[in-house]
């Protein structure tokens, strides 16, 4: 790289936000005992699909049809993090091969995949004292991210970027309200859900129609997703507001939030077992009397009824009981609201807003904990397990053990990842690039018939 090509890159990476220390100067690795750098090598040598990570990303645009864009592809960012903080943006492949090339040589960290530019992210700087804005992006899968520091307030059996499989089903709870909404309620059908690696879930909503969505029409799709607006600082953090709720919130109130809060989370996380979690709870009854009554109660009898019932489920009737008796101000939607603040998927809706975000690859290996990105089946996302999903050393033994095998087609075939590939080729790729190809043929038989129209004076 020249110096007039780094000092690019700098500015670049200034502009997106980085931070001095991500300029490429050298750091103090931070990669943990557990994930070993030179097994992603044999990782990305044997295991990454490369082949359908490029037709998925190619839209239908690397075949031979006269309707295809030659330039789809090449116009797409992918940025590499490498080994001690060193993050390369705008990078930018022509074919497959050329892309896989450079992965191989690089052997990134994390890989992160940007918009579709108006002209190739490598050439951006020929273009950039044109004066007409040519560099900007014009096309970006609809996505969204989910992550389980979100919910910190609302579960006790982990913090931070740790999870367990008491807390993991708020994102699985998300996977089943979001992706039912993306289909039914906007007509979207090609629809990515990916494992992070650590602690939460990526949606790629895929649809040509979605990828070509404007930033405002993206904020639109998001905020109609906007239910938690609460802050650390607010104790009520869902106000259900208007005469009656809108479908899609009754939808996902009485088909899967309101049975997950009270025969999963209420129990696994313990919410009303004692005063520092119920009064939590308390804060957000809107009627002081009724709150100090329930306290009253609580307080007086640790234990309300019988050894054999749980405190949490009794003191939840309790609660719902008292609420519903009372017609005060406030109250009409008092238990709905605190179902929904303890269960309702906690969005970042900047990412979701604008086409310029980066988001982490499937397929990836997460630095941190040596997963990797697995796609997860919507349909069965409750069967899902963060902590069964193969890591890089998992599957390097998988490897050792199996030996050479010149018979197979895939590597992975035989290995942990198989499943993972098999649902992302099958149940995504297949019926993606299907209506893919049929889209690009309409437009162009419209396109010629136009032309014909022209013509025909």
């Amino acid at each position: 790289m020249t110096k007039e090509e780094l000092q690019n890159e700098t500015d670049d990476m200034l502009i997106d936000g980085y931070g001095p220390e991500a300029l490429g100067q050298k750091q103090k690795s931070h990669v943990p005992s557990e994930f070993n750098p030179d097994h992603l090598k044999v990782f990305y040598g044997k295991l990454f699909p490369y082949a359908d990570f490029f037709r998925w990303l190619s839209y239908g645009n690397d075949g031979k049809h006269p309707g295809c864009d030659p330039s789809y592809i090449s116009r797409r960012e992918f940025s590499f993090s490498l080994d001690n903080d060193i993050f390369l943006r705008f990078q930018s492949f022509h074919s497959a091969a050329e892309l896989e090339n450079s992965i191989k040589e690089k052997c990134p960290f994390k890989i992160d995949i940007g918009p579709v530019y108006s002209v190739e992210p490598t050439k951006r700087h020929a273009y950039a004292h044109s004066g007409d804005n040519v560099f900007a992006p014009v096309e970006r899968e609809l996505i969204f991210d989910i992550d389980m520091t979100d919910y910190d307030d609302v579960r006790y059996c982990c913090t931070g970027a740790d999870i367990c499989l008491n807390c993991w089903p708020l994102m699985t709870i998300a996977i089943k309200v979001i992706d039912t909404a993306l289909r039914d309620d906007f007509g979207f059908k090609h629809i990515l859900w990916v494992y992070s690696g650590r602690r939460g879930v990526h949606c790629w909503v895929c649809d040509g129609k979605a990828r070509r969505l404007t930033n405002e029409q993206r904020a639109a799709v998001a905020d109609y997703f906007r239910v938690y607006k609460g802050n650390e600082n607010s104790h009520k953090k869902v106000s259900l507001t208007g005469h009656a709720l809108h479908p899609f919130l009754v939808r996902a109130y009485t088909e899967v939030l309101r049975e997950f809060f009270e025969k999963g989370l209420l129990i696994s996380q313990t919410l009303l077992s004692t005063e520092e979690r119920y009064e939590m709870i308390l804060e957000l009854i809107p009627d002081a009397a009724i709150a100090s009554e329930l306290r009253g109660r609580w307080q007086d009898n640790g234990r309300s009824s019988s050894a054999k019932e749980d405190i949490n489920v009794v003191r939840w009737e309790q609660l719902k009981h008292l609420v519903s008796k009372n017609k005060g101000p406030g109250l009409r939607r008092c238990v709905e609201e605190i179902v929904f603040s303890f269960t309702y998927p906690r969005l970042d809706m900047e990412v979701s807003k604008h086409m310029n975000h980066l988001l982490k690859a499937p397929f990836c290996v997460h630095p941190k904990t040596g997963r990797i990105c697995v796609p997860i089946d919507p349909n069965h996302c409750e069967q899902f397990d963060p902590t069964a999903v193969p890591t890089l050393s998992q599957l390097l033994e998988e490897l050792n053990e199996r030996g050479p095998n010149d018979d197979l087609d895939d590597e992975w075939t035989g290995t942990s990842l198989e499943g993972a590939v098999s649902y992302f080729r099958t149940s995504f790729l297949q019926p993606l690039l299907k209506a893919c190809k049929e889209g690009i043929e309409s437009s162009y038989n419209a396109k010629l018939q136009q032309s014909k129209n022209s013509f025909s004076w």
